[in-house]
């Protein structure tokens, strides 16, 4: 069976199972508000007796109540028509979710393009010092970063802190921007094979040594440098400062994405780590990135 004909099927199928269910509605409710042969009057004792003095008595439902009951299911019938609901029927009047999203967002693009559009033809520096572009910027951030950066930009373990001066990736204007617009893969492979138990313990300590942490041990870091300079040096450079291009970061400066406890390094020199930034080209489009790029610029300066 083809796709084709799966979607045909269903699409019966929704539709007779809605229409089926719906005559259903309307069959019960006449069924039950139908006076039948030998039935008691209204406000009288049926003769169900319960518990010896629990008796039942006739007392229908009022009618508009039950006329109401009928007017809910003509308002389905007519819902039904005029908007999507059966199968693939996209209603008389032709409307959708998606179609009414890009009505809102048009709308919002001819009042709001041409402002954004201005603060675009601005360096980002300078629109990092106007009050209302960094407002404006930070609306777009407590919308779209704060859940894993948070909203005060001082990230979460596995996502950097955007409000201090240390940008894996570089923390000029341009490269902020570019973040935002591509997104970033960060990649640190798993070491922990190629360095066996007692090597990582020793690269462990030299990387803390780097940033004169009280708790590196000097004899397991001076095993390490050696080791370091072999394994670890093409990506972190030979001194440990990394390489904002290929987004190693700076193991001098004690600032640690994942975490910076023996535990927590241990952990990334052995299983690695992998970091990903999602691109919003597409989504924000690039005059609205640079006011948002411009923001977290300001926030670091």
């Amino acid at each position: 069976m083809t796709e084709h004909d799966m979607s045909s099927f269903w699409h019966v199928w929704v539709i007779g199972l809605t229409l089926l269910n719906i005559a259903g509605m309307v069959w019960l409710l006449w069924w039950t508000s139908k006076r039948r042969p030998g039935e008691v009057a209204q406000g009288e004792q049926t003769g169900h007796v319960w518990d010896g003095d629990l008796s039942e008595y006739n007392n229908p439902l009022p009618r508009w109540w039950l006329w109401m009951f009928y007017l809910t299911i003509a308002f389905s019938v007519i819902y039904l028509l005029l908007y999507p609901g059966l199968g693939r029927f996209a209603g008389f009047l032709g409307w959708s979710s998606v179609g009414q999203f890009e009505q809102e967002m048009e709308r919002a693009e001819a009042r709001f393009g041409p402002i954004f559009a201005e603060y675009a033809a601005r360096p980002i520096p300078e629109l990092a010092q106007d009050p209302q572009a960094r407002l404006t910027g930070q609306r777009l951030y407590l919308n779209y970063c704060a859940t894993c950066h948070g909203t005060d930009a001082r990230g979460a373990p596995g996502f950097p802190d955007l409000a201090d001066a240390h940008w894996q990736w570089g923390g000029t204007p341009e490269a902020i921007k570019a973040s935002i617009l591509d997104g970033r893969q960060g990649i640190m492979p798993a070491m922990g094979l190629a360095l066996g138990e007692a090597g990582v313990a020793q690269v462990v300590h030299y990387v803390l040594s780097l940033s004169e942490r009280a708790d590196a041990d000097p004899s397991l870091a001076e095993q390490g440098q050696p080791v370091f300079a072999m394994m670890c040096a093409a990506c972190h450079g030979a001194s440990g400062e990394g390489m904002s291009a290929m987004g190693a970061p700076d193991l001098t400066r004690n600032t640690w994405l994942y975490g910076g406890s023996v535990r927590a390094i241990t952990h990334t020199i052995n299983e690695g780590r992998h970091g990903i930034m999602p691109p919003f080209r597409d989504f924000l489009g690039e005059d609205r990135v640079h006011v948002l790029a411009a923001y977290l610029y300001g926030l670091n300066q």
